[in-house]
Parts: structure tokens; C-alpha cells; sequence
């Protein structure tokens, strides 16, 4: 076996794992809501965690078998490999709607992780970690303060929660990246570092946790997918000397997916949204407790009053008769 085809087949474990780690994550959210950041209690969510880090110690084995250009995408699948996953594990199948945002999202991200190119081997120093380390924290407690305002509205506190933890991830793949540059075989000259991934991770697992409460799995999933590897994009763009392919062209081509990747997320948040709306307006027209109107019985022939039950007679109620009098059927009866 090449080292190509089994980088391929690393990947698709990968994603697989993700996947199955992020169904298990929304199966604890719908059924532990009040633990909505850590259910630490849940035997369940710590399998969904062991899932997550199975998935990127895959991915790692990935890279050092294959080019990034190919692993990378491939990480893209866990989005198109979940629903299926989801509709033959736990019985939930996705829509027509849904499955044309997750291909969207899948297609518009593999080919920006594949337009993305790196030209030098670079890092981030002491100062610029902390500068983008505490921009990072800003942007996720803002990003929590605002879901916590947007309550009421499950999708949208969903994909902010989403947004955040994609953030985090993508920060703690970057500074990752920079450890492994800059490692010297002493770990306490990395231990700063070290920690911040430690917690960047962790926040990134317990805000995606949170996302999956009330908002499904396709939505939050796609969205933290996306912006994990768009995050650690954008500072290879713009701190690792990184590039994206083929000049011009690779430039507009990768914003041309851009767009196809976000018009993917806002069809997959569109189409949950329209569905609790349409689950609270059925709820609505029926009250607590009732049972739906059942529409009367209209025969279409006078033979069909023959098969029209009567009316229970409440014992001891007087009765008033018809307009046209009492007949004889209804003496006898």
C-alpha cells in the first residue's frame, strides 16, 4: 500500500470518527438539556470526546503520510458523512434542504483547503501568540455573551456557540503547528503554549457541546467544520507566508468557494429554522392536553345517513325533537 492511499484512507477514518463523535454530542445535548456546556456525568459524552481525539490523532497520521492538499480536504467529509450516520444510528434522516447545504459546505470547503498552499515554514513568535491568543478569547466571550442574549432563538445561539468553537479549534490547530515548528525537545519552553492549546480545546469541545442543544446536529456541525479550518487559513495567510495556488485565478476560485461554503451554511441554518417554526406552529393549533379536531362526517347520498353514528344521549337530559317532530324510529330507539 502507498503512503498516498493510506494518507486516503487515514482521512476517511478521521472524518468517520468526527462524525460519529459530533452524532453522540447532540444525542447527550437533546437528552441532557440543562447540562448544556460539560454533562460530565454522561458516559456518552465522554465517548463522543474519545471519538474527537481519535479523529485527530488520524488526521495527524494523515499529514505525515500524505500532502496537506489532499488530507486536508478529506477532513471536509465528516459534514456529508454525519447525516447518513445520524439516519441509519439514531433514526434521523435529513431533508432534501439539509443535504444540499452539507454537500454545499463540503464542496465549498475542500476547495478552499485545497486552492491554500504553504510557502515557507514559519511560526508564530512569543508576542504574536499572545496577541492572537487573547484576540481569540475576546472573539469567543463575545461570541457566548451574544448566544446567551439570543436564547430565545435555538438555530441562531446554535451557530454563534458553532462559530466559537470552530474558532477554537482552528487557533489550537495554529498553535499546534507553531509548537511543532519550534520544538527543541523542552517542553517547558513550550509550556505557555502547551497550555493554551490544552484549553482552547477544551473550550472548543464544551462550546460545540453547547451548539447541538435545540438546533440538530447538521447545522452546528457544518458551521464549527467550516470555520475551524477557515480560522487557521486566515492566519496562514497572513502570519506563515502562506498563499493560496495558481496566483489570480487560485485567489478568486478560492473566494468563489468561500461563498459556496457559506451559502451552504445559511441554507443548512435557513432549513432548521423553517422546520422549528413549522414544529411550533403544529404544537400551537392543538392545545396541551387535546386531541386534534376530527372534521364531522358529511355522507354524500341520503342512503349514507344509515351510517352515520347518533349522537350519545346524556341519561336523564331531556330532548328537544327535531323541526320536523319525533318519528317513529327515534320512539323506538
Amino acid at each position: 500500500m502507498s503512503d498516498l492511499v493510506l494518507s486516503v484512507l487515514l482521512s476517511l477514518v478521521s472524518a468517520v470518527a468526527y462524525a460519529g463523535g459530533a452524532i453522540v454530542q447532540e444525542r447527550v445535548a437533546a437528552t441532557s438539556p440543562k447540562a448544556a456546556y460539560a454533562p460530565l456525568r454522561r458516559p456518552a459524552w465522554w465517548g463522543a470526546g474519545g471519538l474527537n481525539g481519535l479523529g485527530a490523532l488520524l488526521h495527524v497520521a494523515a499529514l505525515a503520510f500524505g500532502p496537506l492538499s489532499v488530507v486536508q480536504p478529506l477532513g471536509a467529509l465528516t459534514i456529508v458523512l454525519a447525516l447518513p450516520m445520524s439516519a441509519l444510528l439514531v433514526r434521523r434522516k435529513a431533508g432534501a434542504t439539509a443535504w444540499r447545504g452539507a454537500i454545499m459546505a463540503t464542496v465549498g470547503l475542500a476547495g478552499l483547503l485545497s486552492l491554500t498552499g504553504s510557502t515557507t515554514e514559519q511560526s508564530l513568535d512569543g508576542t504574536q501568540r499572545l496577541f492572537v491568543g487573547l484576540i481569540t478569547a475576546g472573539g469567543v466571550l463575545a461570541l457566548m455573551s451574544t448566544a446567551r442574549v439570543a436564547h430565545r432563538h435555538p438555530v441562531v445561539r446554535a451557530v454563534l456557540l458553532a462559530v466559537a468553537a470552530g474558532g477554537a479549534f482552528g487557533m489550537a490547530s495554529v498553535f499546534t503547528k507553531s509548537v511543532t515548528e519550534n520544538w527543541t525537545g523542552q517542553p517547558l519552553e513550550q509550556l505557555a503554549t502547551l497550555l493554551a492549546i490544552t484549553g482552547l480545546a477544551g473550550a472548543g469541545m464544551l462550546l460545540s457541546q453547547a451548539s447541538y442543544r435545540g438546533a440538530g446536529l447538521a447545522a452546528p456541525l457544518a458551521t464549527a467544520t467550516v470555520v475551524n479550518p477557515v480560522v487557521a487559513a486566515t492566519i496562514g495567510l497572513t502570519m506563515f507566508g502562506e498563499s493560496f495556488r495558481y496566483g489570480t485565478i487560485g485567489t478568486v476560485l478560492a473566494l468563489g468557494c468561500g461563498v459556496v461554503a457559506a451559502g451552504g451554511l445559511i441554507l443548512l441554518t435557513t432549513e432548521r429554522i423553517g422546520r422549528g417554526r413549522r414544529a411550533g406552529t403544529s404544537v400551537a393549533a392543538v392545545p396541551h392536553g387535546a386531541s386534534p379536531a376530527i372534521p364531522p362526517v358529511v355522507p354524500d347520498s341520503p342512503a349514507g345517513l344509515d351510517s352515520v353514528p347518533l349522537p350519545p344521549r346524556t341519561p336523564g337530559a331531556r330532548q328537544e325533537p327535531p323541526c320536523g317532530g319525533w318519528t317513529a324510529e327515534d320512539i323506538r330507539s
